[in-house]
């Protein structure tokens, strides 16, 4: 037996052991905000595409739910990563929740009230009943109730589905741009949309959140994964038949009617392209913004004391030289 010979193997084999875990890629989780569905499809692009594989990262995205409560999941470790809005992160923080934003999917929130067909206004809506969810209650209420004069006693609980809505035609509803106005209209009924970005509504939605231990200790797992993503929406507004191969794949009520409309929507509204995007790229933030939130949220929602440091609640570490822009695509 030549050991020399052994020696030499046994070497060898240790190294490429070696080369092989500094190259493993790093296991990170998103948790999402609702079941797989075209306001999440940039995310799932960059992973159809291999784009978090590509950044070193093996990456799981785990669907939401009515019933689930993501904030909990990430605090308990079993996300590295959540889909939350800027609202509920400082809410969350406030409450002692150590929890940091580090980008942005949408520059304008995709949440929308939906009327019967003949309402000109949401003003119009002052006194009507309107089926608003619990989390929106404590998020887009206060805004409608300080700009239109809105009312709790014409809220309604939100059952999430659009049955109420097309049985009662003195009720409006909360929904997505992206989905509930095209569920009604396959119904039968062409509703109106009111966009509550386009009133003034400051809220960032989906953003990326994590805990703040996590960013402090793992920086460059935490660049990666923005970068990735930002890179996942540029496509996916291109081409999102990768995505939406996954997205079906996760969720197999996912029609490609709806799929096609929450595409185009996105587009049409350039609710991940416009704003500070445009000029910044995808998944940037502003201070200016932030701090028009926390204005929102102290004087005008009264969700936190004028003593509260937002500033705590968000990074712009990650978005300020990302860059990621917007491609000129082929019409929707």
């Amino acid at each position: 037996m030549n050991i020399k010979r052994i020696l030499t193997a046994v070497t060898a084999m240790l190294a490429l052991a070696t080369l092989a875990a500094a190259h493993a890629a790093t296991p990170v989780s998103f948790c999402t905000n609702w079941f797989a569905e075209p306001s999440h499809g940039g995310f799932y692009e960059a992973k159809a595409e291999g784009l978090y594989a590509k950044a070193g990262l093996d990456a799981t995205i785990k669907m939401g739910g009515p019933q689930v409560n993501g904030m909990q999941l990430l605090l308990a470790g079993q996300c590295t990563f959540l889909m939350a809005d800027s609202i509920g992160t400082l809410k969350a923080l406030h409450a002692g929740a150590p929890v940091v934003a580090v980008a942005t999917t949408y520059q304008k929130d995709p949440q929308v009230i939906i009327a019967h067909a003949g309402v000109k206004s949401l003003a119009d809506l002052k006194g009507k009943p309107i089926e608003v969810s619990a989390e929106g209650m404590n998020n887009y209420w206060p805004w409608l109730k300080r700009k239109f004069g809105f009312t709790d006693s014409q809220a309604r609980p939100y059952t999430f589905t659009i049955a109420p809505f097309l049985h009662d035609k003195s009720l409006s509803q909360q929904g997505y741009v992206t989905s509930e106005p095209y569920m009604i209209e396959q119904a039968g009924e062409k509703p109106k949309v009111f966009l509550l970005a386009d009133y003034g509504y400051p809220n960032y939605s989906e953003v990326i959140v994590a805990r703040a231990d996590y960013v402090k200790k793992h920086p460059q797992v935490v660049a990666a994964f923005v970068r990735a993503s930002a890179q996942g929406w540029r496509d996916y507004l291109c081409n999102p038949k990768p995505a939406n191969k996954l997205i079906v794949e996760a969720n197999p009520k996912m029609t490609s009617g709806l799929l096609a409309y929450g595409w185009k929507t996105i587009r049409a509204h350039d609710l991940v392209t416009g704003g500070a995007a445009a000029k910044l790229g995808i998944g940037t933030m502003t201070a200016a913004r932030w701090q028009a939130i926390d204005n929102f949220m102290v004087n005008d929602a009264h969700m936190l004391p004028a003593d509260f440091d937002y500033k705590k609640g968000y990074t712009l570490k990650f978005v300020k030289n990302l860059h990621v822009m917007a491609r000129s695509c082929p019409a929707a």
